[in-house]
């Protein structure tokens, strides 16, 4: 299992030190870097070259604004937020800045490091109850995408679908439905040209927009 480089921000000294300690007696991770403001984050993520960081957002000059100037220098840089903060707004505006993941502190430790491999890999991770909430908000403004490829789906294709949208990660699907991991990513790439969506977030939305308003889907 490859070490990943970790960096975690919080203005609380002793919950950042019980994060860094809790992964670090894991294995598997190295912290590079720890500090408390959106000052500290910018120069971590510039010296220390983390492969995930770990944000708050209520942090001396912001976490979102963190988020913001980070991802200006540094694209390519995976950022998870990690709060107490269950705002729609916060959320909406984590993901559109560009944050991977978004978490909420009293996530337990080993759990913690499934989404942290889970966003190392590529994917985005959104807790299973922000997920709905923040689903529902979208579909009562009308913004959500179009579900008319949902009825296109394969039984197997529909079944990794309504997993996604209940917020479980590849490797969770992946033990469920008895598959490699490998193969639920090339399923969701089916799933998403279908849809024609480009995350497993507006998947998400199709799915419970379409479970909401149409007719049952199978069966």
């Amino acid at each position: 299992m490859s070490t990943i480089r970790v960096a975690v921000i919080d203005d609380h000294p002793i919950f950042r030190e019980g994060v860094a300690s809790c992964l670090t007696d894991m294995g598997g991770y190295d912290i590079v870097g720890e500090g408390g403001s959106c000052e500290d984050a910018q120069a971590i993520a510039q010296q220390a070259d983390p492969d995930v960081m770990l944000l708050d957002i209520s942090m001396p000059g912001g976490g979102l604004n963190a988020v913001a100037s980070i991802l200006e220098r540094r694209p390519a840089q995976k950022i998870i937020m990690l709060t107490v903060s269950e705002s729609h707004s916060d959320v909406a505006k984590a993901l559109q800045l560009g944050a991977k993941g978004y978490v909420l502190k009293g996530v337990g430790s080993r759990a913690l490091s499934e989404i942290l491999r889970t966003v190392q890999s590529g994917e985005m991770y959104l807790s299973p109850t922000l997920s709905a909430r923040m689903i529902a908000g979208l579909s009562k403004t009308g913004d959500v995408t179009s579900t008319t490829g949902i009825r296109d789906l394969t039984e197997r294709e529909y079944d990794v679908l309504r997993l996604v949208a209940s917020g479980l990660s590849n490797k969770r699907i992946a033990r469920d439905l008895d598959l490699h991991e490998k193969t639920v990513k090339h399923y969701l790439t089916r799933i998403f040209t279908k849809l024609n969506v480009s995350n497993r977030t507006e998947a998400a939305m199709a799915f419970r927009d379409a479970s909401e308003t149409a007719s049952p889907l199978r069966g």
